[in-house]
């Protein structure tokens, strides 16, 4: 039986195979019935792929109605043709629905230096309206996949003003993963009612508390873009941020990014292990956040995680390089709730109980700098032998 995705009301899908990669699907459209209010946070890397120059552009424009995207090929670094043909996608899309092509946003993820076919583009967004429709979500969250082994999907409903309005989240993303953001995807559909600045404001919170909070390799790309529609479709009043259901939606938002962010986190590339790391007692909440990061993207940790092994010298290590201010004799450092290390040396913890500790499916790493009231969080995976093939290709 086939999987299904809810998607809000005034919202179809389609999930087609157009030939980019060989067999898996490939091409993804997603359309409101109506103009919605658009909002989106894209890659920090100062090097962005041509559809993410166009969206740029759509973002600041009121009236987006469609997504279209690609995986197999980035369209990064590809020069004058890279926008044109970025933006023939835009136009081919709005030709089928009789809109402008600056309301339809575009997507491109996979290969980084590779032209588009856009012989297969075309003739797979003329299958991609063939395929349109509501219950086809999930074909749309699959297409989105690159080396991802898994689609990644969430949905919730809310009641704004008596009116059941639904959040729906796709997204993908694996490896080249590193905050602000990563090699992901995420497409978030709201049939909700929302000013465009409040849609801004609340998908930048949920954005910061979630895929800004993972890393899998420290990798960060050209492509990486999260998009939201709100179509009101739901018939509620508009939410502002001085409405009475404003903090409602930004928590709904936030949590369901947090779950597709941990989504990525755990299929990461390799990846047999997701680990918290959290840093308290830092000077200011930026020292926690170098430490923390210093510490998930560590490959020594990373490699140690993947064969069980305790071994938080690594740690110690990779929070000394870090630009945090750290005071060696006052760190201390615990797996869950073991005692690793105090005052800057083991705690005298029977190894057993630590590699126990970090042989969890899942486990955290408390790290207290002892030096101040800063503190943050971050989620990681470990890295395997795997992730190493997977990068090899």
């Amino acid at each position: 039986m086939k999987k299904t995705l809810p998607l809000p009301k005034g919202f179809s899908a389609a999930g087609i195979s157009a030939g980019i990669k060989k067999k898996k699907k490939d091409m993804a459209l997603i359309v409101s019935d109506v103009p919605a209010e658009s909002a989106a946070v894209f890659t920090t890397n100062q090097v962005k792929a041509a559809p993410v120059k166009w969206d740029i552009k759509v973002v600041e424009n009121n009236g987006a109605q469609a997504i279209v995207m690609n995986s197999g090929n980035a369209n990064a670094c590809t020069g004058e043709q890279g926008m044109a043909d970025a933006e023939a996608m835009a136009a081919l899309t709005a030709g089928k629905l009789g809109i402008k092509p600056i309301n339809v946003f575009v997507c491109s993820t996979g290969t980084i230096g590779k032209p588009l076919p856009m012989d297969k583009i075309a003739g797979g967004i003329e299958l991609l309206f063939d395929d349109l429709s509501p219950e086809n979500g999930m074909d749309a969250a699959e297409a989105m996949m690159t080396t991802d082994l898994v689609s990644k999907t969430v949905t919730a409903e809310i009641e704004l003003d008596g009116k059941t309005a639904r959040i729906t989240g796709l997204a993908k993303g694996s490896g080249m993963i590193e905050p602000n953001m990563a090699t992901m995807l995420a497409f978030i559909l709201t049939d909700a009612a929302v000013e465009k600045h409040a849609l801004q404001c609340a998908l930048r919170v949920a954005a910061d508390m979630s895929f800004n909070r993972i890393t899998v390799d420290g990798d960060r790309s050209t492509n990486d873009s999260v998009i939201c529609l709100a179509n009101g479709k739901a018939g509620n009043e508009v939410i502002s941020q001085n409405s009475k259901h404003w903090k409602l939606f930004v928590q709904t938002l936030e949590r369901l990014l947090f779950e597709l962010s941990m989504m990525i986190v755990k299929d990461g590339e390799g990846a047999t292990r997701v680990i918290t790391v959290r840093v308290k007692g830092a000077a200011t909440n930026g020292e926690a956040e170098e430490a923390a990061r210093a510490v998930a993207n560590s490959m020594l940790n990373k490699t140690a995680w993947a064969g069980k092994r305790p071994n938080w010298g690594r740690i110690m290590d990779a929070i000394g390089y870090s630009y945090a201010q750290v005071q060696e004799n006052k760190v201390d450092i615990d797996y869950n709730d073991v005692p690793a290390v105090r005052n800057g040396m083991t705690a005298g913890t029977p190894e057993e109980d630590l590699i126990a500790a970090v042989s969890k499916e899942a486990f955290t790493i408390h790290i207290n700098l002892n030096l101040g009231s800063g503190s943050t969080v971050v989620y990681t995976c470990n890295c395997t032998e795997d992730y190493v093939r997977i990068n090899a290709e």
